[in-house]
């Protein structure tokens, strides 16, 4: 038997010393990330404005209020109205059925929701002028019956789809395996059916997730340009979004005219940033784990 009288105890320090760098290292840290974001972030920004308004405010505007300005700007609205929305659908459909059911196929599913991330989207655009072009698979019958997939919206659209698609996936699938599936379970033993469980139990839940994911899929939508220009054909007033425009007037040595229009994708970006951080903060106040 141990005598216990031998046993000693140290009283814990009151106070544990931090475990840090010297302040000189880390004000060097800081300085060196700073530096590297008006770099790399903040100068290529101001750049971008300061292009933009050199020729004074009157060209600025000018050059959005130009025709081929305005179809690619209308282009680029109509193509993020039709993707994100139907990319909100299929991933909350993704989500739900991936962390709430068990079904042949899941890890399948998973691996094809990831696929745009590891696939180039120049090459995705090839893959749909190989399916939908004229010397495609598909192409003989469409032009037979005259429709048109590649070099218009339909192909600009479905590209814009494929490489959005895993945003809203991939946000709402670690945030609904975390919150498990106790609170459904529980809402339909009580009564309620499936449209109503999701809508008054699973929806207020990852409201936030959702908007993250949309303001993701928005972006990138509207940034859009190795895919779409595969699949556009180049049509001025046509089928050119606004990155394909802004590529046109800059090979046209047209700067001041495609740093204006490049100028509507960095306030998307600024707006986007903002938006991005006010729900990333409203996610962190309600799921502190997950972010």
């Amino acid at each position: 038997m141990s005598d216990r009288s031998n046993i000693k105890f140290t009283k814990a320090p009151g106070r544990r010393k931090d475990l840090t760098e010297p302040a000189v290292i880390r004000w060097l840290l800081t300085l060196i990330a700073v530096l590297f974001l008006g770099l790399f972030l903040l100068l290529p920004l101001a750049a971008v404005f300061s292009q933009a308004l050199e020729k004074g405010i009157a060209v600025y505007f000018a050059s959005l209020h130009e025709t081929d300005a305005l179809a690619a700007i209308r282009l680029t609205l109509w193509v993020a109205a039709i993707s994100v929305p139907l990319n909100l659908i299929f991933g909350l459909a993704a989500a739900w059925a991936i962390t709430k059911f068990q079904f042949p196929g899941k890890n399948f599913l998973i691996t094809l929701i990831d696929l745009p991330f590891s696939v180039s989207p120049v090459i995705s655009g090839l893959i749909f002028i190989l399916i939908f072009g004229l010397q495609g698979w598909l192409g003989p019958w469409l032009d037979a019956h005259q429709i048109r997939i590649v070099f218009a919206t339909p192909g600009i659209v479905l590209a814009t789809i494929f490489v959005t698609f895993p945003f809203v996936a991939r946000e709402l699938i670690p945030l609904m395996e975390s919150q498990g599936r106790d609170e459904e379970e529980a809402a339909l033993v009580l009564g309620a059916g499936g449209l109503q469980t999701f809508f008054k139990v699973t929806f207020p839940n990852i409201k936030w997730g959702v908007i993250y994911g949309v303001i993701l899929c928005n972006a990138r939508a509207m940034g859009e340009f190795g895919a779409v220009s595969v699949v556009s054909g180049h049509i001025r007033g046509a089928t050119n979004t606004i990155p394909l425009h802004v590529e046109i007037l800059y090979n046209e040595y047209n700067f001041a005219a495609a740093f204006a229009v490049a100028s509507l994708l960095a306030l998307l970006a600024l707006v986007t940033l903002a938006v991005k951080s006010v729900v990333e903060w409203k996610m962190g106040e309600q799921f502190p784990r997950h972010r």
